[in-house]
């Protein structure tokens, strides 16, 4: 006989119970998600969790997430279990905002249109030349241990000789390699910043997505911002010196695709020179210019070592190397390379070699060619299919690289559920609202990865969407 399917959920339940895979104290999926998953009405969820609150393994309250309360050992003893889950808010790490946790957890569902991605698609992804270079670094592997703390040698002489190419003269000796970009802003604010200070950045910006700095104790200051950047006269001067520092994209921002010019970036290194005001100048996305090179990065112009400079191969080769790198003075960096062996004891030796191959060949450059003729193609498909479906709706600015369109939606159309509506409808973006963006009326479209055709139907299913939800 075939069971009720209130009864195959109340079984599912106490098997994730049993195995431990949910613990005491942690919530279970929302009814909405368990009636998706089980494909019933909510009431029939409603039946079976009734039926397990009665016994005991779960509790809900209104208008609160169910959680789990007892297992089947802790049922038959007397004592209680040990409850993990509340020692998951004492840690000092925030948890991400959960949207981001949702989102970063969509971003590995291949049945979404990807419009939410900030890396280049599968198609760009140099995998003739990758069997290349990783079979000419393992024919030269010898046994190896742990790296410098600051990296391997070959490839920080690499990254001097590409960054010198770009304006910026560092020696290897004030390099340090991490593991992508996001590493780097994680030693930096345990390392170089104390408690209470107050992190400037551009409202919008993608740091208020993450939650690195607020976990060491810092603020986020937004500063107002135009399409070329910082407005200068936004940020304030204190008093007190060493409280405060400012992190910037002046290259193809994350997420307006702003490109600051290079008289404001003069005026900017002036002003932070003359205040005193430390500068974090996150760089990744730099090599990824479609219409002609971007002016030279803040640091090339920074002479007193007051720029830290951070780069990465993620958003260029792949993510999945995992290699990134701070420039700074080699104080700096001697303090932050400590702290990275505390954490890991060096980035992989065998991702570094190959990323040293990529940057010391002619590989990596031909690459980029290649990118960025992908890039102005997808650019074009993406701002056709945004004039086609999008402009009776919206407007937007064209960017001169980067990976990102940010798109402002007409105040007289709801945004605010768009987000979920979307990813109902099998498409992944990035609401405005986690970058701080405070009207609610923005939305963030990559076009570096979803395929050409995803594009458009994406574009086409979101102007659906907003014309059906008028204010």
């Amino acid at each position: 006989m075939k069971k009720p399917k209130y009864q195959l959920i109340i079984d599912f339940i106490k098997e994730k119970i049993a195995k431990g895979e949910w613990a005491i104290g942690s919530p279970i999926p929302s009814q909405r998600n368990l009636a998706k998953q089980f494909e019933v009405n909510r009431s029939t969820v409603i039946t079976a969790l009734e039926e397990l609150m009665a016994d005991g393994l779960l509790e809900g309250k209104a208008g609160k997430e169910t959680v789990v309360t007892n297992n089947t050992w802790t049922l038959m003893g007397a004592k209680s279990s040990t409850n993990w889950n509340e020692n998951v808010t004492l840690g000092i790490h925030k948890p991400s905002v959960s949207m981001v946790q949702e989102i970063n957890e969509a971003e590995s569902n291949t049945n979404l249109i990807q419009l939410s991605k900030g890396e280049l698609s599968p198609e760009m992804f140099p995998l003739e030349e990758m069997k290349v270079i990783v079979q000419k670094v393992s024919n030269q592997l010898t046994s190896f241990g742990y790296e410098e703390p600051k990296g391997n040698i070959k490839l920080r002489q690499a990254i001097s000789d590409y960054l010198k190419v770009r304006g910026v003269e560092a020696s290897p000796s004030s390099i340090l390699v991490v593991s992508g970009a996001l590493q780097a802003l994680h030693l930096i604010s345990i390392g170089l910043l104390k408690r209470g200070s107050t992190v400037l950045l551009e409202m919008p910006s993608y740091l208020y997505s993450l939650t690195v700095f607020e976990s060491a104790g810092m603020e986020l200051q937004g500063l107002a911002m135009d399409n070329g950047g910082i407005i200068i006269d936004s940020i304030y001067p204190t008093k007190e010196k060493g409280k405060n520092i400012l992190y910037t994209i002046p290259t193809f921002h994350n997420p307006t695709g702003a490109l600051m010019q290079e008289e404001r970036r003069e005026k900017l290194i002036a002003y932070c020179e003359r205040e005193q005001l430390p500068v974090i100048e996150d760089d990744v996305y730099r090599d990824l210019w479609i219409d002609t090179p971007p002016p030279k990065p803040l640091k090339a112009m920074d002479l007193y070592g007051n720029v830290l400079y951070v780069g990465s191969l993620s958003k260029t080769l792949s993510p999945g190397l995992r290699i990134g790198w701070i420039v700074g003075s080699e104080s700096v960096i001697n303090r932050l390379a400590d702290l990275k062996m505390q954490s890991d004891y060096g980035s992989s030796t065998l991702s570094q070699l190959v990323a040293a191959e990529w940057l010391s060949s002619n590989f990596y450059d031909d690459h980029l060619d290649k990118v960025r003729e992908q890039l102005k193609v997808r650019r074009k498909v993406a701002l056709d299919a945004l004039d086609k479906y999008l402009s009776p709706y919206a407007s937007w600015d064209i960017p001169n690289g980067g990976l990102f369109i940010w798109v402002k939606i007409k105040p007289e159309f709801k945004v605010k559920r768009l987000f979920e509506k979307a990813l109902s409808d099998n498409i992944l973006l990035n609401p405005g609202s986690i970058y701080a963006e405070k009207t609610g009326q923005f939305i963030r479209i990559s076009y570096g990865y979803a395929s050409l055709d995803e594009m458009k139907e994406g574009i086409f299913k979101l102007s659906e969407i907003i014309k059906n939800n008028r204010s």
